[in-house]
């Protein structure tokens, strides 16, 4: 049995939050001995990354960012890296590749959670972004031409096999040929449909929330540079009551003031906060990918030598801290946004996403920073285990 002290997100009040097992057994207003927290320090549900490609030099993508084959400690590494950045649970991002390249990354991810236990419950689920995506310059972003293709059910449930039923989200283009009954047969078989790297017209955005797509992937971005004031694919995506909305706020992707209008749109009920981390996300300011990429001191990663962005170089330390600076959730808005939010898109509201009694123990503990800059994670708990202590 463990014992947390900290302030709830949730209320803003000081509690005692007493773990027994994998779960949370009981929330006291008394102080009392505590083995980890502290009056200062925040009690979040474990923050959950439903799209991190990668981090520190590590890919869960083989050959799009590393060269070669990747390193056997791969998985965990990427899992630990997101722990200390208080990432309680992640979602590996497959992304647009060869039919056998993202077989062969399904598969380690589904042998690495096979092996593991602890793995296994940090990873509660798989996201694969493409390669049913637009072929356009801009929607594209940096998925390669030569594989984005049209949806192929006989495809895609060789890739649930591959990584053993634990796809949960899609991320599709709603304009590609067949994809309106594609998305209705994945919706049926339990995978979220999210729409993105797309220029789909607003017909088709509301016919494939219709057709039970339940999220857009980094709204606002994998988007043309330039498009018509109105009607457009974004604005029909913010209007749609049926569509989370998954944002970067890593300072680099999203202006502030896109940020805050876009939760003021979706609100704390309908916004998620992802990394979408790539590998050279926390490496060293340099060259990189054979002078294809650079990172830079800020941390941003781009195409080197451009202003063009290459990738998401941050966690959820800073995507969180961002949020609550640059919108105007309440701190309760920002950590549902963070974790009740993406658990209900992965079917885990039940049990997962809140601080109460009877839900998994899985927790991020933090203290603001004094300026700008992440959070201050004091440690990440999963299913009653500290993985992470600062």
């Amino acid at each position: 049995m463990m014992r947390i002290r900290g302030k709830l997100c949730e209320t803003g009040q000081a509690a005692t939050v007493t773990v027994d097992g994998s779960r949370v057994s009981a929330i006291a207003a008394d102080g009392g001995t505590a083995e980890l927290g502290g009056e200062e320090v925040w009690i979040a549900p474990g923050f959950i990354d439903v799209q991190l490609n990668g981090y520190g030099g590590y890919d869960f993508n083989r050959g799009f960012w590393v060269e070669g084959e990747p390193p056997a400690d791969t998985i965990p590494r990427i899992v630990e890296l997101a722990a200390r950045a208080g990432t309680a649970m992640l979602c590996p991002t497959i992304c647009t590749n060869s039919r056998d390249g993202m077989l062969a990354g399904l598969r380690e991810v589904a042998r690495a959670c096979d092996a593991d236990r602890g793995l296994a419950r940090a990873i509660p689920a798989i996201h694969v972004e493409g390669p049913y995506l637009a072929a356009e310059d801009g929607p594209r972003g940096a998925h390669p031409l030569e594989h984005v293709r049209d949806p192929d059910w006989e495809e895609f449930s060789r890739f649930q096999e591959a990584a053993g039923g634990r796809i949960k989200i899609l991320t599709v283009a709603p304009e590609r040929n067949g994809a309106l009954p594609f998305i209705e047969k994945a919706a049926a078989s339990g995978v979220t449909i999210s729409l993105g790297h797309t220029g789909a017209t607003p017909e088709q955005i509301r016919d494939a929330a219709q057709a039970g797509a339940r999220m857009s992937t980094h709204l606002g971005n994998g988007a043309h540079a330039q498009i018509a004031r109105h009607p457009n694919y974004i604005w029909e995506q913010l209007a749609s009551d049926d569509l989370f909305a998954s944002i970067i706020t890593d300072g680099h992707h999203l202006p502030p003031a896109v940020a805050k209008c876009f939760a003021r749109v979706k609100g704390p009920e309908r916004l998620c906060l992802v990394s979408d981390a790539v590998a050279l996300g926390g490496c060293a300011p340099g060259i990189y990918g054979n002078g294809r990429h650079e990172v830079l001191p800020t941390g941003k990663v781009v195409l080197a030598g451009t202003p063009y962005l290459a990738g998401a170089g941050h966690l959820m330390d800073t995507c969180v801290a961002n949020a609550l600076r640059f919108t105007d959730l309440s701190m309760a808005g920002v950590a549902r946004a963070a974790s009740a939010n993406p658990a209900r898109v992965l079917g885990l509201g039940e049990r997962k996403g809140r601080v109460a009694a009877g839900f998994d123990a899985d927790l991020t503990l933090f203290r603001l920073p004094a300026g700008d800059g992440p959070l201050q994670i004091v440690a990440t708990v999963v299913g009653g285990e500290v993985v992470y202590r600062a």
